[in-house]
């Protein structure tokens, strides 16, 4: 959390930190373009802890599991059973559980970042990671939508069954700004907004702490014990947010997947 402060002010006046010291100059700049920036060398860094925990979780594949193949199925039943087979339902949900596993610990891994000291960026803090997210999760779940029921699809996702024909003129342009306009902004921005409002609060109070500190009125002084115990509640309160908008992000994947597949039926 430190490390994330900027130098104290000695004009007697306090700067908070903004969006701009999140957003850091490019590792590798490269033209007109931002470059390779630290959240992209952040992102290719998950897949690869990703992987080499599951790699090594199965590797031995013993019937007793010893701790670490205990921890992997562990992790991979709590996607599996937790959310594709009680969202998605026992007779479909399989075959969506490899994403449904990689979106949860894709996420988790990404955000779980901005509680590493020295690491300390979540990269879904930058709005251009979780648009990519939203927008795979909305092409995905359209393409199951029209593989399962043609091109009726569309209309079975915006005609509401049961609704009176004198309202559906209302009901149908409600129905497509809601299903194919607000979900896929609202899937990305949540998980956006959350992680940089996050980290934004840490940074605020890190510079805080340092700035009250460096004053000369003990008073002051005396108050950065209060921010410290403040930040350290907003911290472990992020690090909790970072897991459930990982778990939430999942969880409402597999509710569109299940409602492509089921549309006939709701």
């Amino acid at each position: 959390m430190i490390a994330l402060a900027l130098p104290a002010q000695d004009s007697g006046t306090f700067t908070p930190p903004g969006i701009e010291e999140i957003h850091l100059p490019a590792i590798l700049p490269w033209g007109a373009a931002d470059g390779f920036s630290k959240q992209m060398l952040l992102v290719i860094l998950s897949v690869v802890i990703i992987a080499a925990f599951f790699l090594m979780a199965a590797r031995k594949g013993q019937l007793v599991p010893g701790r670490l193949q205990f921890a992997g199925e562990a992790a991979y039943g709590f996607v599996r059973n937790g959310i594709g087979k009680d969202i998605i339902g026992g007779k479909d949900f399989m075959k969506y559980v490899p994403l449904l596993f990689s979106l949860f610990f894709f996420i988790l891994v990404n955000n779980i970042y901005g509680a590493i000291p020295v690491i300390q960026l979540p990269t879904f803090s930058h709005v251009g990671g979780a648009y990519v997210m939203a927008g795979i999760v909305y092409v995905t779940w359209i393409a199951i939508g029209v593989k399962k029921n043609g091109l009726r699809y569309f209309k079975l996702a915006t005609v509401p069954s049961g609704v009176p024909g004198y309202i559906l003129p209302i009901v149908i342009p409600i129905e497509i700004i809601s299903n194919f306009l607000v979900r896929p902004v609202t899937h990305s921005l949540r998980l956006f907004a959350t992680m940089l409002a996050g980290h934004l609060i840490v940074m605020i109070a890190g510079s805080g702490i340092e700035y009250l500190v460096t004053q000369e009125n003990l008073f002051l002084k005396g108050t950065s014990v209060l921010v410290l115990g403040g930040a350290i509640a907003m911290y472990m309160l992020e690090a909790l947010i970072m897991v459930l908008q990982a778990y939430v992000f999942t969880l409402l994947t597999a509710i569109y997947i299940e409602g492509a597949l089921h549309a006939d039926s709701h």
